[in-house]
């Protein structure tokens, strides 16, 4: 099982980077639902680098992830903003703090926990019968 959930956090992870991607090249697209993208894909990492982690410290583990690089985006020392001006250092560490980053943040990884949630008590029902 351990393998497979690997596999299953590895594909989930790939297709949210797709789709973050896809969200910053596409200009109808709300900026906020990339942010939330970014949050659900570092949840997605954390669930593949811990499969057996919690869902609740996955959550802990992921916003504190998000919040410490959007919180890092207020230092501005020569050598980390020549980073972030490149392509995969601004989509990485961003470019600037907002705060309603943190609120898509947050809500991207509320929404991926709440339907991991429902989820795992359908399988646990399914299980039962």
């Amino acid at each position: 099982m351990k393998r497979q959930s690997r596999l299953l956090y590895f594909l989930l992870l790939s297709g949210t980077i797709v789709l973050g991607l896809l969200s910053r090249f596409i200009k109808t697209i709300p900026l906020f639902i990339g942010d939330m993208l970014y949050a659900i894909m570092i949840y997605f990492l954390v669930r593949f680098l811990f499969p057996k982690a919690r869902t609740k410290t996955t959550v802990l583990i992921s916003l504190l992830v998000c919040y410490i690089i959007e919180t890092l985006q207020l230092y501005q020392a020569d050598w980390i903003v020549s980073i972030r001006a490149t392509t995969l250092g601004r989509l990485i560490l961003g470019q600037g703090f907002l705060w309603s980053d943190i609120l898509a943040y947050t809500f991207g990884i509320g929404i991926v926990f709440m339907i991991e949630n429902i989820l795992k008590s359908s399988r646990n029902r399914q299980q039962k019968r």
